[in-house]
């Protein structure tokens, strides 16, 4: 139980990071999105440091979990992020809790629930090879450029959409290099993993996903960007696991309700992004900037 309850700790860590990052992001033009000055303005900022101190307390809490069980059982539970971030949000809005839409949180949180339990994801023995990584990495970085892509020629809720996608695939593929990088640290100690490649590789993995959820925030509202997150992370390490670690799901008649758990995470997902207090914040902090607007918020 101990790996679920960090993993669990860093899904709301998680949460806090998204909400402080997002309530000083969604002021960003549109056209800062793709722009290195974004990233510049947020550094500025005392929530998104704070929001930033939230991220390593989860990437810290992530490790513990993942040194004790593998990719397929950790990070679907850090989906457990998006009711989390719904709870935080109701507290920073008043009169907002009696309003969210917890059936839709239910739905999330029941889908996780039988995804993990028609699962029963195990570890495996496997530690990837060259060859492996080679696989892994191409693929995903691929994807990531075919997404990237298609962002840049879009814009409004799609584009965030598939930045918020290709920022899961990432983070995906960073806890991958993270999984191998506490193996090394638990059989050799700190110094062989400061001395093998699979650290820096999580390193600058980690450092990339950061920008493109940053990009992410700033193309579009939480609820639109948040389930993109919560469904795209889960399939991903799953995927990883398996093919990387040798880690085991449970086949046969289980896909069915596998299948089902992640119909109704994604279920959740849109119900909680169509909550109408979710809306009404998103359009009063995207209002315009200007004197007028300023004087009118007054």
């Amino acid at each position: 139980m101990l790996p679920v309850l960090f993993a669990v700790l860093a899904a709301a860590a998680n949460a806090l990071a998204s909400v402080l990052q997002r309530q000083v992001a969604k002021g960003a033009p549109d056209e800062h999105t793709f722009r290195p000055s974004l990233i510049v303005d947020l550094l500025r900022k005392p929530a998104w440091l704070g929001g930033i101190g939230a991220l390593i307390a989860a990437f810290l809490l992530q490790a513990a979990a993942l040194d004790r069980a593998g990719l397929a059982l950790v990070q679907p539970l850090l989906a457990a992020e998006l009711p989390f971030t719904m709870l935080l949000l109701g507290w920073l809005v008043p009169g907002a809790f009696a309003k969210l839409p917890w059936a839709a949180v239910g739905a999330l949180t029941a889908g996780l629930a039988a995804l993990l339990t028609a699962a029963s994801p195990s570890e495996g023995p496997g530690r990837p090879g060259p060859l492996g990584w080679m696989i892994a990495t191409g693929v995903t970085a691929g994807l990531a450029a075919g997404l990237i892509a298609a962002a840049w020629i879009v814009s409004g809720p799609l584009r965030a959409v598939l930045l918020g996608v290709t920022t899961s695939l990432g983070f995906a593929l960073t806890a991958a290099y993270m999984k191998t990088a506490t193996q090394i640290i638990t059989d050799s100690g700190v110094a062989a993993a400061f001395a093998s490649w699979e650290l820096y590789a999580m390193v600058a993995t980690g450092i990339a996903s950061l920008v493109l959820l940053q990009m992410a925030l700033a193309s579009g509202t939480l609820v639109v960007v948040q389930p993109a997150l919560t469904v795209t992370d889960p399939v991903a390490s799953i995927c990883l696991g398996i093919g990387l670690f040798d880690e085991h799901i449970r086949a046969g008649g289980w896909v069915a309700l596998e299948l089902a758990g992640i119909a109704l995470i994604l279920v959740g997902s849109i119900g909680i992004a169509r909550s109408p207090v979710l809306h009404e914040q998103h359009t009063v902090s995207r209002a315009p900037c200007t004197p007028r607007a300023r004087r009118a918020r007054r």
